[in-house]
């Protein structure tokens, strides 16, 4: 198993990196984020100008498919997470090489039901491979906070900072492109969930939203990492795969790119 925060580090570095190269005036913005897909799509279908806004960037989920597809020659991925428009992404013809398999929360309690395991009942492997930054992207606003503070971290001199809007939910994401386009935001990093609440709303969540919000903020503050770039094994992911350097993120095509 691999924890897909990780390499919501990973995007979350190269968000910031795009941040700093595409925010020169207080004028420009960009659109992210690249974990929801119900937002990708409503952007491509309802606002498909603004694209040119949005960073090349694959979801955490693709990112950790292709990485283990990469490392482990013909090894199978199957992503669990609660959200249903995960496995409509998987089959995207531009990513589809990633994720074999897509398994929601309650598709596993299920399946762990019918084999009469308890996850309770097995040891606990602890493994300590995410920032506080990638660890709190399933929460609304958590994209939004883990770029800001990498980008305070990687390019503390930068004039312009993240001043970010979000929206949650598939009224308030309409909500939101309609403000941009008419005019009515001065925000400069936009993000979009689909589901209220962020991830943790998704429907095939197991808790509620506001007990799995909690949860998440509580696991992030423990990290030992504070952003990706402090992340040791960050860099030694990214260095397995021949990218030496950060700044080689935004060079890379092939493994944390897409082309929308």
């Amino acid at each position: 198993m691999v924890e897909v925060s990780l390499f919501a580090d990973i995007l979350t570095l190269k968000e910031a990196l795009e941040f700093d190269l595409m925010i020169q005036t207080e004028k420009d913005y960009m659109l992210t984020s690249c974990c929801c897909p119900v937002w990708i799509q409503m952007i491509r279908k309802l606002h498909p100008e603004l694209l040119k806004k949005v960073p090349g960037s694959v979801s955490p989920m693709v990112a950790c498919g292709r990485v283990v597809k990469r490392l482990v020659p013909g090894a199978i991925t199957v992503f669990v997470g609660p959200c249903l428009a995960k496995k409509a992404e998987a089959r995207e013809a531009d990513v589809a090489d990633a994720i074999d398999h897509v398994l929601t929360f309650k598709e596993v309690a299920d399946l762990f039901e019918a084999a009469r395991i308890d996850p309770a009942d097995i040891p606990t492997d602890l493994r300590e491979h995410s920032s506080f930054a990638g660890r709190i992207y399933a929460v609304s606003k958590g994209v939004s906070e883990a770029v800001a503070v990498t980008l305070d971290r990687i390019r503390p001199d930068k004039p312009i900072k993240v001043k970010a809007v979000q929206a949650d939910g598939v009224p308030e994401c309409k909500r939101l492109l309609d403000d941009l386009e008419q005019g009515k935001t001065t925000a400069n990093f936009l993000e979009g969930m689909g589901c209220a609440g962020g991830c943790v709303g998704g429907p095939r969540s197991l808790i509620d939203r506001a007990v799995a919000t909690a949860k998440v903020r509580d696991y992030a503050v423990q990290a030992l990492y504070p952003t990706p770039i402090d992340n040791p094994y960050v860099v030694e992911l990214l260095q397995r795969l021949g990218i030496r350097t950060i700044e080689e993120l935004l060079e890379d095509q092939e493994v944390f790119a897409r082309h929308l």
